[in-house]
């Protein structure tokens, strides 16, 4: 998703027509509808089918009790999402065992009931033995479907070139994942859905589709560039697909963190109380569906992904990937509210004021919401969101308020 710099730069809108009608449109918290968007004229009723709050909102005056409303309105969130049957715990083969860099590596992978098998990286501190809090590690889109944990991990110094620019331009120039285990965390990052060993490969797919491509040097850089373009081009066909299975994209993506959070909660060396999920972009909408569909996730950082469904219904659908969407959740919770699910568990939202991928002042909006949730759960302390200078990314400096905010809620 982040990768899409580029394409959210050089694209324009194209809705001048719709101006005169949307310029009297005014949206559900009265701020004035930008006079284009995504559905020209017919924004303006877009916007208003959209109650807030919607039917399920904790803001909504007849929820009072958290914990009653959090069963109905989860239930329903994990209805909303479709994802395919649970499975058992994945039981992964142990592939390697190295040390890199003060911690210690565990190269695994394990077999869903569908698609290739998931590679994953499980990281700790070189030497510390017993339990530590662990968390989930989840990688971003960018536009590299050819890569997945790799994109936020580092085993060797032998890094694929691609990766080195990529880790430079949106993490500080670091693996973010082995900066928080080298704090004492054991941090789980695997392939998701459709990214890197999840990928759709080129061979299972008819020629028409791929137009006669074929991998024949997967680690070269000009084949992988074309390899992204091609799962760009056919992201749209993947969701229409799922769509037919009767299932909704998150609710893949989720069904394969929820695995891959199976395991690190089996594992002894873990204490299964203590863990979280962080990530950027749609690393941080994995981050809100993973925690708003399961209360195992006790401490959440969501990066470079908060707003609204108004935002991506008006103003930004065209910079985002299929992975956001569950029809018809809309009507029921607005998108902050599914990391609100959350409550009074703590949850850390990390946004960039001149991100071009979100309208700044839906992701202010997001924030209110947020805080009205919490606050109204008597637990304001446990929700925080934070605005950085600069565009889409997960520097130093956001890693560090990120890595803080687990210190205090897992580690104490």
């Amino acid at each position: 998703m982040i990768g899409r710099r580029k394409f959210v730069l050089g694209t324009s809108s194209a809705a001048a027509a719709s101006q005169v009608a949307a310029q009297s449109a005014q949206g559900t918290d009265g701020a004035a509808l930008m006079t284009e968007n995504m559905l020209g004229a017919y924004g303006n009723w877009a916007a208003q089918s959209l109650a807030d709050p919607p039917r399920l909102s904790f803001r909504r005056p007849e929820f009072k009790n958290v914990d009653s409303w959090r069963g109905i309105a989860r239930a329903r969130f994990r209805e909303r999402l479709a994802g395919p049957a649970p499975s058992p715990t994945p039981i992964p083969i142990l592939r390697h065992k190295l040390e890199f860099d003060g911690l210690d590596i565990e190269q695994l992978q394990w077999q869903l009931p569908y698609g290739p098998p998931t590679d994953a990286l499980l990281l700790r501190p070189k030497g510390v033995r017993g339990k530590l809090p662990g968390v989930v590690g989840l990688h971003d889109h960018s536009g590299l479907k050819y890569f997945g944990l790799r994109k936020i991990t580092r085993m060797s110094k032998d890094i694929h070139p691609m990766i080195l620019r990529h880790q430079e331009l949106y993490y500080g120039g670091l693996a973010w994942a082995n900066e928080l285990a080298r704090r004492g965390y054991a941090v789980l990052v695997h392939d998701t859905f459709a990214f890197g060993s999840r990928r759709i490969r080129l061979a299972d797919v008819p020629a028409h589709i791929r137009d006669n491509q074929v991998e024949a040097q997967p680690e070269a850089e000009e084949e992988i560039q074309r390899y992204n373009q091609f799962a760009r081009a056919h992201e749209h066909l993947v969701a229409k697909s799922i769509f037919c299975a009767g299932m909704t994209w998150p609710g893949v993506f989720v069904n394969d963190d929820q695995r891959a959070l199976d395991y690190l909660c089996s594992r002894p060396d873990v204490d299964a109380p203590r863990v979280g999920c962080a990530g950027l972009s749609s690393g941080g909408l994995r981050t809100v569906m993973l925690t708003g569909a399961d209360e195992r996730i006790r401490c959440a950082c969501a990066v470079g992904q908060m707003t609204t469904w108004r935002d991506y219904m008006l103003n930004k659908s065209w910079t985002h990937t299929w992975m956001c969407y569950v029809p018809g959740l809309s009507n029921e919770l607005d998108y902050p509210e599914i990391l609100g699910l959350a409550v009074p568990s703590p949850v850390l939202v990390l946004n960039s004021k001149q991100d071009a991928l979100f309208t700044l002042s839906e992701m202010e909006r997001a924030d209110r919401m947020l805080t009205d949730v919490y606050k109204k759960a008597g637990a304001l302390e446990r929700y925080k969101g934070s605005f950085y200078e600069g565009p889409h990314k997960f520097d130093r400096e956001m890693q560090k308020e990120a890595f803080a905010w687990f210190d205090r809620w897992l580690k104490a």
